[in-house]
């Protein structure tokens, strides 16, 4: 398959809205390396019991390298971003109870004011992930470097950009997750990055809502929060360009 036909949509394509499954918290475990040289299958028994005890609640853990380093970041509907110490077979537990309530308990919780920016590059796990999610993932780095030589105040140095281990749903590559929105989207080319950013960052740093119609929507897959009905039904009510 070559990159023009991985870059390109047809009428067969799935349908791209109200593919998210349904999660509270989105939690990521840092990694030293890309996601393009990852293995397929990538866990750990960290990984697993943190999964385990907060998929009940509905959290989602996964793995992701991004310019900055940093422990474990969770992102909620309720109360925004969380940064947590390096997970430990000692801490687990506790740091558990810490994302369930970051998830479920309205709280006061310090944010980072940053926009964070994650493209799935999982190649071993399928090659639309890698090359496509590449492509953009690169294209997203050389724009965010451009607007920081032309504006090195401005809101391109409030974004993290970051790459994330399988999401689900290769068909949509390139996928990217950008929280604190909790808003996902798929198709993305190398040709949608500058108006990708311009929306994302002129828009509320804050976790949408129901209300709130999806930003880029012919690119909308879905919002962390809500079920896949409410996802079409937020879609049906607004008129899709």
């Amino acid at each position: 398959m070559t990159l023009s036909r991985l870059l390109s949509t047809t009428k067969a394509d799935p349908i791209l809205h109200g593919t998210v499954a349904y999660h509270r918290s989105y939690i990521l475990l840092p990694v030293p390396e890309s996601p393009q040289i990852l293995p397929a299958r990538v866990s750990n028994p960290l990984h697993r019991s943190l999964q385990l005890q907060t998929m009940p609640w509905g959290g989602l853990v996964n793995f992701a390298s991004t310019m900055e380093t940093g422990n474990v970041t969770a992102f909620s509907t309720l109360n925004g971003v969380l940064h947590l110490p390096t997970l430990t077979s000692e801490n687990v537990s506790d740091i558990a109870e810490q994302l369930q309530r970051h998830a479920t308990v309205p709280g006061k919780y310090p944010q980072d004011g940053k926009l964070h920016i994650y493209v799935c590059t999982h190649a071993a796990r399928d090659c639309r992930c890698g090359d496509t999610g590449g492509v953009v993932f690169r294209a997203l780095c050389e724009e965010l470097d451009a607007r920081k030589r032309v504006d090195p105040g401005g809101t391109a140095n409030r974004v993290v950009l970051g790459e994330v281990a399988h999401v689900g749903g290769h068909q949509f590559a390139a996928n990217v997750l950008v929280f604190p929105h909790g808003e996902w989207f798929g198709r993305l080319t190398p040709n949608d990055v500058s108006a990708l950013l311009d929306s994302l960052l002129s828009s509320d740093q804050r976790p949408l809502n129901l209300q709130d119609k999806p930003l880029l929507p012919q690119f909308w897959r879905g919002r962390m929060g809500l079920h896949k009905e409410q996802q079409m039904s937020l879609v049906n009510s607004q008129t899709l360009k």
